[in-house]
This record gives structure tokens, C-alpha cells and sequence, in this order.
């Protein structure tokens, strides 16, 4: 009879919880499995995504190999518009970008550009701006340049530093400001930047000094 006493307390005890605790259970198992499902879909679904953004980036590069341009406009478009977050919206906009350059479109390369720039991905980002600056040196917007270099925060372009300081001689250079032009690229040259006309750069404008000082 103890024993019964005992097995029947126990199954009281367990209806009491179940009644006090039943509802609760219920619904945290129910959003248990949801959750869990709903992870595996939105893994899915990315996966998809990444996927189908994949191949109309690969399009676009064969479409480029071809230089036919309005296609890689197209899909570079269609990319922006579908997959705008992913990656593959800023590789196809510097392709497209640089598309406009070869169009002579310069002001539809620069919105683009600055599109990118903007955006969070370090890398692309300093791409895009190497880029812009470039299509500034070539529109003879030299001021504009260097104040969009002056304005990067060096805690995000440690590995572009170089191609930075380059740039900034170009523009001295443009600028007639030799001197300054020099510091920069010899400042490139001692970040262990390479650069196929680098050293032809500095020499340019070291030579002239070597011949007055022969005088």
C-alpha cells in the first residue's frame, strides 16, 4: 500500500506540473522545431541565392571576355536588382563601371564607383575608391582626388596604403607639385608597394635634381 501511496503521489505530482507547466512545454517544443526549421530554409535559401548569383556572374565575365558590352551592363543590372546584397552586386558594378569607362561614360563609371565605395566590404571598397580616383586623375580632378584620399580612414586600407601614395604623386605630379609628388611615391615605394612604374616615376623626378647639382 506504501508503495502505491507512493507511484500514485508521484502521478499526482506529474499531472500538477503538467497542468501548471503543459501549455508552456507545448509551445517552446513548438517554436523549438520551428526555429530549427526555419534556420535550415534560410540556410537553403542563401545557399540558392549565392548559387543563382554565381552563375549570372560567370555570364557576365564570358560576356566581358567577348567584350559585349550591353550584356555585361544587363547582367550587372540584373545582379544589383536581385542580389544586391551579396558580393557578386559589387564585383559586377566594377565591371559594369569599368564598361562605362570604355564608353566613355564617365559620370555613369563615377555613380557606380561611388556606390561601391560606400559599401561595407573593406576590399571592395578601397578597390572602388583606387578606381574613382583614377577616373578623377584622367577628368582632371585633381583636387578632388587627393581630398577623397585625405578623407579614407587608414585603419581600413593598411593593405592599399601604397596604391594610395601612388596615386597622390600622380596628382602632385599633375599638380606641378614635384616635390610633394616625390615624398609620395617614394612613401609607396617604402610601404613595399610594387609597381611596374614606380621606380620610372621617382627617377623622372630625381633626374632634373641630379643635373643641377652637376652645374
Amino acid at each position: 500500500m506504501e508503495i502505491y501511496d507512493t507511484e500514485e503521489e508521484q502521478v499526482d505530482a506529474i499531472k500538477a506540473w503538467w497542468k501548471e507547466n503543459g501549455h508552456a512545454t507545448v509551445i517552446g517544443l513548438g517554436l523549438g522545431i520551428a526555429i530549427i526549421f526555419g534556420w535550415n530554409y534560410w540556410q537553403t535559401y542563401k545557399k540558392d541565392r549565392a548559387e543563382q548569383a554565381s552563375g549570372l556572374y560567370s555570364q557576365l565575365l564570358k560576356a566581358a571576355e567577348t567584350d559585349n558590352r550591353v550584356s555585361v551592363e544587363k547582367l550587372a543590372e540584373r545582379i544589383n536588382t536581385q542580389f544586391g546584397d551579396t558580393d557578386y552586386a559589387s564585383y559586377s558594378g566594377l565591371m559594369a563601371a569599368k564598361v562605362k569607362v570604355q564608353q566613355g561614360d564617365f559620370a555613369g563609371a563615377k555613380a557606380l564607383l561611388e556606390k561601391i565605395a560606400a559599401a561595407s566590404d573593406k576590399e571592395l571598397s578601397n578597390i572602388a575608391k583606387i578606381r574613382l580616383v583614377r577616373l578623377m586623375l584622367a577628368n582632371k580632378e585633381y583636387e578632388q582626388g587627393l581630398k577623397l584620399i585625405n578623407a579614407i580612414d587608414p585603419a581600413t586600407s593598411t593593405s592599399f596604403s601604397g596604391h594610395y601614395d601612388e596615386l597622390v604623386g600622380d596628382l602632385y605630379v599633375a599638380l606641378d607639385r614635384l616635390d610633394q609628388a616625390r615624398t609620395s611615391y617614394q612613401n609607396a615605394q617604402r610601404n613595399g608597394h610594387q609597381s611596374p612604374l614606380l621606380q620610372m616615376k621617382i627617377d623622372d623626378l630625381t633626374l632634373p635634381e641630379k643635373v643641377e647639382s652637376k652645374k
